[in-house]
């Protein structure tokens, strides 16, 4: 089970998360989604994803708290009518393009919904650097708008590209700080999507001696990496 948690640093942030959840520091696990330094007009704070360990589900309030999650959160069926017409919807989209597609929820947190698509044509509906798979996001997005809830994000995975991609990304962002920081010069990597280049700018956040900036227009744009060198 995932959980977020958010605090002035990284220490708090596991702290208010161990408060929580009534947990021990070592019965979970611990990810950085994001992490903002202290400057002049901005708070630093670092936002964590708890994945808690499948052995310490027992503890009694932990095992209260996820059994009423459970009960919402774990199933795959569309819950309400809005759930039923945006599974309608994807699901008819692929199949008028000409695929075969299974449309489940994988898991739902607040105001996210994340939908699971099987079929035997992923690699087609994923495309390339997963573009297809975000033109089908954004037309699932459109029409739960036009259905009154754009507060909620719809995320459309496969063969749980989104996960490998964003571990090629972070390897990726890795990679060039130490290129850049190596040559002195500037590195502009792939257009990405608004999601990717996020976790290019977070990951690299706390590196002292490398700074990224997005570049381009539209939604697909790039980010550069430039040395700063450590003043």
């Amino acid at each position: 089970m995932k959980y977020e948690f958010e605090g002035k640093n990284e220490k708090e942030a596991i702290e208010i998360a161990a408060n929580e959840l009534g947990l021990e520091r070592d019965q979970f696990d611990v990810e950085i989604l994001e992490s903002q330094k202290n400057s002049l007009f901005k708070k630093g704070y670092v936002k964590i994803r708890v994945h808690v360990l499948e052995e310490n589900r027992t503890s009694e309030k932990y095992s209260e708290e996820t059994e009423n999650f459970s009960k919402i959160y774990d199933n795959p069926l569309p819950q309400g009518e809005f759930e039923q017409k945006i599974i309608e919807f994807i699901q008819n989209v692929i199949e008028k393009m000409g695929y075969d597609v299974k449309v489940n929820v994988s898991f739902r947190e607040e105001k996210k919904l994340n939908i699971k698509l099987e079929s035997s044509y992923s690699s087609i509906l994923i495309g390339r650097k997963g573009k297809n798979l975000d033109a089908l996001q954004l037309l699932a997005n459109i029409y739960a708008g036009r259905l009154g809830h754009e507060e909620i994000r719809i995320i459309l995975d496969t063969e749980n590209y989104r996960i490998r991609r964003e571990e090629t990304l972070v390897r990726l962002a890795y990679t060039t700080a130490d290129k850049v920081r190596s040559s002195k010069k500037s590195i502009l990597l792939e257009p990405m999507n608004p999601f990717e280049r996020r976790l290019i700018h977070t990951t690299l956040n706390d590196i002292p001696d490398v700074e990224t900036k997005s570049e381009g227009e539209g939604v697909y744009k790039q980010v550069r990496v430039i040395y700063k060198g450590i003043r």
